[in-house]
């Protein structure tokens, strides 16, 4: 078949959630399709297309456009659109997609998350023979909902709790006229698409959970960074700051209450301003954006997922899982794999129950040892790309 994918940044290099997704699913694509990409260059991402230009049949980006804050604030106020919706539309991006459509033949264009949503009503102009299928990377209504009730509890977080308040409602409002256009809607897990079936329960929605190319990931890299514990993603992303500000304000004192020098790593490009609280801990290093991972996961000795708001499933444990790690997570980050605590990794959501499985895992290497094997055969079985993506085909 003739596709278009539609991802909000190039999926290459796949340094987080959204571009492992989207590159995972190009590689996989590209072997019985032909598939073509038109997406945004982040700034900070590299020039190069690295193996991209390869597999795909055609692939074009621009650059991503910015928002100033006087024009986020002016469509916040004089739109009823989410302000994510907003964030990556462009009337340059919206002429060339127009082109492209008129000049090729697409059986289906996919669009990958809320932030190109927009685009949908250009495909149904230009491409009226085409299935839109919307792969949707985040119940966001449900996250927002989540970011609401967790900052609500907090004075100092009011501001951002009014605003997931008034997001909330309108994103409830567009995902539901979203999810209705198109002719196919992807879940990436059980909890999220029984979130979008609360916007409209006649929606059919297809699950395609996240997956993991065991291939590239490595235990035993060949550099290897000793660390206790190690967070990776993206660290300008709201439920990845709650985490690492709860835990490292919260739990970790009660770890270093018994063991003083554990040291924590957290890993991941544009570090948020409020991160620098963290820093008045010397056994804390927020590392910014780094190469590779690897090192940091293979060199850890616990991998923690302390999520409190979110949605979605969590790549990050899948690829810890692939390196044989001990994972402690919350439930929430654990949301969407049927994993039984104690067996493929250890849920606690209490800062007391979270920093006490820690110091039992830190001090026993024969626990984790079980926990990360066990992790391990769980992604072998039922997570890898080559078994989620044939699920997007069927639906094509």
């Amino acid at each position: 078949m003739n596709l278009l994918l539609l991802p909000p940044q190039r999926p290459f290099p796949p340094h987080q959630g959204t571009t492992i997704r989207n590159y995972n699913l190009t590689v996989e694509l590209s072997r019985r399709h032909r598939v073509s990409i038109l997406t945004f260059l982040e700034p900070d991402q590299p020039l190069a297309d690295g193996p991209l230009q390869d597999i795909c049949h055609y692939l074009e980006t621009m650059p991503s456009p910015g928002r100033s804050l006087g024009t986020r604030l002016r469509q916040m106020l004089t739109t009823t659109r989410p302000d994510m919706s907003w964030r990556l539309w462009s009337p340059q991006f919206n002429r060339r997609l127009t082109a492209l459509l008129r000049q090729n033949a697409f059986d289906v264009v996919q669009i990958e998350g809320i932030e190109m949503a927009p685009y949908l009503p250009t495909i149904k102009q230009h491409a009226p023979r085409a299935k839109i299928i919307y792969d949707d990377h985040n119940a966001e209504w449900l996250l927002q909902k989540r970011n609401f009730t967790t900052d609500v509890k907090n004075p100092r977080r009011w501001p951002a709790a009014a605003y997931s308040f008034i997001q909330t409602i309108r994103l409830k409002k567009y995902e539901r006229q979203i999810c209705r256009q198109a002719d196919g809607v992807v879940a990436v897990s059980r909890a999220d698409r029984e979130a979008i079936r609360q916007l409209d329960p006649s929606l059919n929605i297809t699950l395609v959970p996240n997956g993991v190319n065991l291939a590239s990931h490595n235990p035993a890299p060949p550099e290897v960074i000793p660390v206790d514990l190690v967070f990776t993603g993206k660290m300008d992303y709201r439920p990845n700051i709650d985490a690492m500000l709860w835990f490292g304000q919260t739990v970790l004192p009660l770890i270093q209450a018994k063991r003083p020098a554990t040291t924590l790593a957290i890993v991941g490009q544009r570090p948020h301003p409020r991160l620098n609280s963290l820093k008045a801990n010397p056994h804390i290093v927020i590392t910014g954006y780094v190469d590779d991972v690897q090192p940091y996961i293979a060199g850890a000795q616990v991998y923690v997922a302390p999520f409190r708001v979110g949605g979605g499933t969590r790549l990050k444990i899948l690829e810890a899982m692939a390196m044989h790690k001990a994972i402690v997570s919350t439930t929430v980050g654990a949301e969407g794999y049927p994993v039984t605590s104690g067996q493929e990794l250890v849920l606690a959501d209490t800062a007391a129950d979270t920093a006490q499985t820690i110091l039992h895992l830190l001090n026993t290497p024969a626990a984790r040892h079980q926990l990360g094997e066990a992790a391990y055969r769980f992604v072998a079985e039922h997570y890898t790309w080559e078994m989620l993506v044939p699920t997007f085909e069927t639906l094509y």
